[in-house]
């Protein structure tokens, strides 16, 4: 189904938005590590360089947009609370953020999120709520929720202060990695790669910025080439963090800055997911190897160029490897 657009007045935030997002949330979330291969550069055409969000705090780049939430939060609302629904990794993020700034926080959780995701989220110190998948099933009970405990909502993607939050993870990478001339992350909700648009076309007009989705959740692929917001109820992809259809403003996002959207298949992911462990010794869960499985599928091609892949997460069951 097709999605109305924003009201006219909205804007996106804008790269000096990010970069105080940055200041924010510097010494509470890691500047996590770039990591390259000269012998991954053979297999995917390129020269390839991993910001490592795997080593983020909670195992996820979803620390930087919790974090900026929360602490852009007026004192009134944040002593009542954050609210949220989530797969897992943004749940987790925003429990942790809360729990540094001694405030409550509920999490709406799909029950056929990964145990270790849910698992995290409780960790973290959330009340855990369950709900059947699907995004009507969550955006329902977190509307509940909200109205039972008075919580302040943080959207896991469609919000401005999470989106900027998100791209601080660009910035850093093109501070480490001069002259990239891709630069490629996973599109689910769109939080990521909104802020990385924003971050990377501030910083660098010139560079080239592609989402990297799941065949089997293409929503945003779709959007992007019919040029209106599509929805995707529950899609089935073994990447569970990009099963969200992607965000009112996101979509607005993506239209305007992203460069290009490559789709990739189940196997093609898992193949991506083993070559980070068996060349980088990075274990990483299947949303985070996407990009990867998009170079290695030929779905992108990079022509030797330079390019920047953020590896999004690393909370991945390890009793449930999809190669063992």
């Amino acid at each position: 189904m097709s999605v109305g657009p924003l009201p006219e007045d909205w804007r996106a935030p804008t790269l000096e938005e990010v970069r105080s997002a940055a200041r924010r949330i510097a010494g509470r979330v890691h500047r996590t590590p770039v990591m390259h291969c000269s012998v991954l550069d053979d297999a995917l055409g390129g020269e390839v360089y991993f910001k490592c969000e795997n080593l983020q705090r909670i195992g996820a780049f979803k620390a930087r947009g919790a974090t900026n939430a929360v602490l852009s939060l007026p004192t009134e609302a944040a002593a009542c609370g954050v609210a949220t629904h989530s797969s897992g990794n943004h749940g987790a993020a925003l429990a942790m953020a809360a729990r540094d700034q001694g405030i409550p926080s509920w999490v709406v959780v799909p029950d056929n999120a990964p145990r270790v995701k849910r698992e995290s989220v409780a960790r973290e110190g959330a009340t855990v709520v369950e709900c059947r998948p699907g995004l009507a099933n969550r955006e329902s009970a977190l509307a509940e929720l909200v109205d039972e405990t008075g919580a302040t909502p943080i959207h896991p993607y469609d919000d401005d202060r999470v989106i900027a939050g998100q791209g601080t993870a660009a910035l850093e990478l093109m501070a480490d990695v001069p002259g990239l001339r891709f630069i490629l992350a996973p599109i689910g909700g769109g939080g990521l790669i909104s802020g990385t648009a924003i971050a990377a076309k501030g910083v660098a007009p010139g560079i080239r910025v592609v989402a990297c989705e799941p065949e089997q959740a293409d929503d945003a692929y779709r959007s992007f080439r019919e040029g209106r917001r599509i929805t995707l109820d529950s899609p089935d992809t073994i990447a569970d963090g990009l099963r969200a259809s992607i965000g009112e403003r996101n979509f607005r996002i993506v239209t305007a800055l992203v460069d290009d959207i490559a789709t990739v298949d189940e196997d093609a992911i898992v193949a991506g997911m083993r070559l980070l462990w068996e060349r980088l010794r990075l274990v990483v869960e299947p949303s985070a190897a996407v990009p990867v499985a998009a170079l290695l599928s030929g779905r992108l091609t990079l022509d030797g160029a330079r390019a920047g892949v953020i590896l999004t997460g690393g909370n991945v069951d390890l009793d449930h490897l999809p190669w063992s």
